[in-house]
């Protein structure tokens, strides 16, 4: 059995309401959760799980696309209750989500703070406070482009950087499918870079976008945004 299901959660984060596609791959040996939402977010994901009859205590790996908040937020809470779950990140990730660096997210926020209008200086500290309650969990395996995973019929790693300095994105190699996490949002239902105005390098973040479109995918997952069916087939 080899099968993808891709999850929309709807969940309220403070004052705002974000819909997130964590996808979760499944074959006869392992069940995987690519990116697991916001703090306190990881219990809606398991309901939204179960009621795809996908059983959580089955779960083998969760893997972490980048360190930003509504990524890697449930993470501590999915090891809290299932510590057997290996976590999965790109070694360039892997010290911001280990704790051992400092949160770029949180070094961008703190650095944008002085030039906020007055009317949005709380929401900054707000944000701030957000990311530095974020808990930090040990990474298990690490991995870089290139890498394949025997994971659904074979998961090739694509190094996808822009967003965060490490973001990586899957493709399914049988299946033809990539899953993008925020190297790609949709936007008139046409991919577009995610959020430029929160990505650390935006030149990379382009060439990752080109490198998504030219991969040739079938079908590609945005974490913001969901299903885009138009990919070309040139690689």
């Amino acid at each position: 059995m080899e099968n993808y299901i891709v999850l929309e959660i709807d969940f309220i984060f403070g004052e705002r309401k974000d819909t997130i596609h964590p996808v979760v791959l499944q074959d006869d040996q392992n069940l995987v959760l690519v990116d697991c939402g916001y703090t306190g977010c990881f219990s809606i994901i398991e309901k939204a799980m179960l009621e795809k009859n996908i059983d959580c205590k089955r779960l083998t790996h969760v893997v972490i696309t980048h360190h930003d908040h509504d990524h890697m937020g449930g993470v501590y809470e999915l090891k809290q209750k299932y510590p057997h779950v290996k976590v999965v990140s790109s070694r360039v990730e892997e010290p911001y989500i280990s704790g051992k660096m400092k949160s770029l997210r949180l070094e961008q926020a703190e650095k944008l703070q002085a030039e906020l209008p007055e009317e949005q200086k709380q929401f900054g500290i707000n944000f701030c406070n957000v990311l530095k309650q974020l808990k930090p969990i040990e990474v298990d395996i690490t991995v870089q482009d290139g890498d394949v995973i025997d994971w659904c019929g074979g998961c090739t790693v694509i190094d996808t950087a822009g967003h965060t300095p490490g973001h990586i994105s899957l493709y399914l190699n049988r299946k033809k499918v990539l899953i993008a996490g925020d190297a790609v949002t949709l936007i008139q239902g046409k991919p577009a870079i995610a959020n430029p105005e929160f990505t650390l390098d935006i030149k990379k973040a382009e060439e990752s976008l080109q490198k998504i479109i030219k991969f040739g995918a079938e079908e590609l997952i945005c974490y913001h945004g969901g299903f885009y069916h138009k990919m070309a087939t040139s690689r």
